[in-house]
């Protein structure tokens, strides 16, 4: 069979590999599609630490199932189902407390274990979740990307009647802005991209801004009637946001941080003690699956307006290079099998 193998930066080859063999616990599957993701394109330019090469990519993969294990009780051939990419202890705090997403020794497949850019793949029951036949397999593989929305909105618990500032309307800000609005919060959301933000607008965001056009300190106090969002949400990860999310937030409001930027943020702490503002960080997911595929079945979010571009297997690499050369003109990139 043919996997797609990272071996450096920029060096993404298709090769010839063995069949997986499922063990008693595994679970054999046909991969359908696969969704390509930031983290995706960050290995594939040589910018995530995490990444050990050479090394199978892909997280947001969905496909038929083949064959299982002996000890396989929840799937069986022909199922549909999704990856659930965390791998974690299952025994450290975290993981007892329902958070394997922060677990000590937490792995994301297609990162820092193998992921799922291949023809066939071998995944532990414990990473496989059963979908609906009738979700378009282009669609199915978005699941992932919208777990990431349901543990963002989660952490920042939006409620409804809130008002909620996403920063960045990228592919994941697109998924907090519609799981924030399933929560009837009303959504003001930020972007360079004229393009990214009529997006937006499709996905009934109530409010877009273009910061390097508009006074976003202006259109959050008109948001609010100058009192300040009640959740404000980080999905570019660049330090000088999180001090704005800070300040635009209001008296007992959540701030929601997801990059992974490890230059510091100057932020001060008289605003976060005088608002006494929550600062939470949001990972991946924590058992966000089972919620998510109810949104899919049940076509409460719009998924076919962000799937900008879909590319067959075999052409993976120009895939990737779309996504890195035409960034404001891509959304989510899906590869199919």
């Amino acid at each position: 069979m043919k996997a797609a193998i990272l071996y450096g930066p920029h060096d993404l080859r298709l090769v010839e590999t063995a069949m997986p063999v499922p063990a008693a616990d595994g679970v054999l599957i046909r991969v359908k599609a696969m969704g390509i993701c930031g983290s995706d394109l960050h290995a594939y330019h040589g910018k995530l630490a995490t990444v050990v090469y050479p090394r199978l990519i892909g997280h947001e993969v969905v496909g038929e199932v083949v064959e299982t294990g002996s000890a396989v009780s929840k799937v069986k051939a022909g199922d549909h189902v999704v990856m659930d990419p965390v791998v974690s202890c299952g025994r450290c705090p975290a993981c007892r407390s329902g958070r394997g997403n922060v677990c000590r020794d937490v792995k994301c497949m297609g990162v820092a274990a193998e992921g799922g850019c291949a023809e066939y793949i071998v995944l532990p029951e414990g990473n496989v979740h059963l979908i609906p036949a009738d979700i378009p397999w282009n669609e199915a593989a978005l699941i992932e990307p919208y777990t990431i929305g349901a543990q963002v909105t989660s952490r920042g618990e939006v409620a409804p009647g809130d008002t909620v500032l996403i920063m960045g309307a990228g592919p994941i800000g697109l998924v907090v802005l519609q799981a924030a609005k399933r929560r009837r919060a009303k959504v003001i959301i930020t972007d360079v991209s004229e393009g990214r933000l009529e997006l937006a607008r499709r996905l009934d965001a109530d409010v877009t801004v273009n910061p390097q056009k508009q006074d976003l300190a202006v259109a959050v106090s008109q948001f609010t009637d100058g009192y300040g969002v009640n959740v404000a949400v980080d999905a570019v990860g660049l330090p000088e946001l999180f001090a704005q999310a800070v300040e635009f937030t209001a008296p007992t409001g959540r701030v929601v941080i997801l990059g992974f930027n490890p230059t510091p943020s100057h932020v001060s702490e008289l605003p976060i003690t005088r608002k006494e503002l929550d600062i939470r960080g949001s990972r991946m997911h924590a058992g966000k699956f089972p919620e998510v595929i109810r949104w899919f079945a049940a076509r409460e979010v719009k998924t076919t307006p962000l799937i900008s571009h879909q590319f067959p297997f075999e052409k993976v690499n120009e895939a990737f290079k779309t996504l890195e050369q035409e960034p404001d003109k891509t959304c989510k990139v899906i590869i199919t099998f």
